[in-house]
């Protein structure tokens, strides 16, 4: 069901998703609101499940972790264990961040990090690849980074 948000939830969550290290006060004063008022609607928005959690964005190259991939996957077999088995899988393995189920020609789609290209070869070859539900892969890697947000539209539609 969608949650239909106020402006000042709107302008909450906005603030949040820009820094989310932000305390209520912080948020209050900069939306000339009290205190109290604003921490109520941000438990409201963390209770409703509108705020999933807070994390703290890594800084992927600081890391060492230089590779971005984008894999796409058909399985041998389209049946329900199958589909099972491979998201419960794919689910473990660290290096994958996303994994999406597709319409069209693919089954699904993987975003994942690689320290190198010998790294991504071993995480194909090892762990991906010794699914036996695995009909076809290929793989993608990404060259330039355009855009990359985890910002959504808030209030643009």
């Amino acid at each position: 069901m969608v949650k239909e948000l106020s402006n000042q939830e709107i302008e909450i969550l906005s603030l949040l998703q820009k820094n989310g290290s932000l305390a209520s006060q912080e948020i209050a004063d900069r939306l000339h609101i009290s205190q109290s008022p604003c921490w109520r609607k941000i438990n409201n928005l963390r209770d409703t499940g509108v705020i999933k959690k807070n994390v703290a964005l890594l800084d992927q190259q600081k890391l060492g972790l230089n590779l971005i991939v984008f894999i796409t996957i058909n399985l041998s077999a389209l049946g329900r264990n199958q589909l099972l088995e491979f998201e419960k899988e794919v689910g473990k393995f660290p290096e994958v961040l996303e994994c999406y189920t597709m319409t069209g020609a693919w089954d699904y789609m993987l975003k994942a990090v690689a320290k190198d290209i010998y790294h991504f070869e071993h995480f194909l070859r090892e762990k991906l690849m010794a699914l036996e539900s695995i009909g076809e892969c290929h793989s993608h890697i990404a060259v330039t980074e355009i855009k990359n947000t985890t910002e959504l539209p808030l209030g643009e539609f």
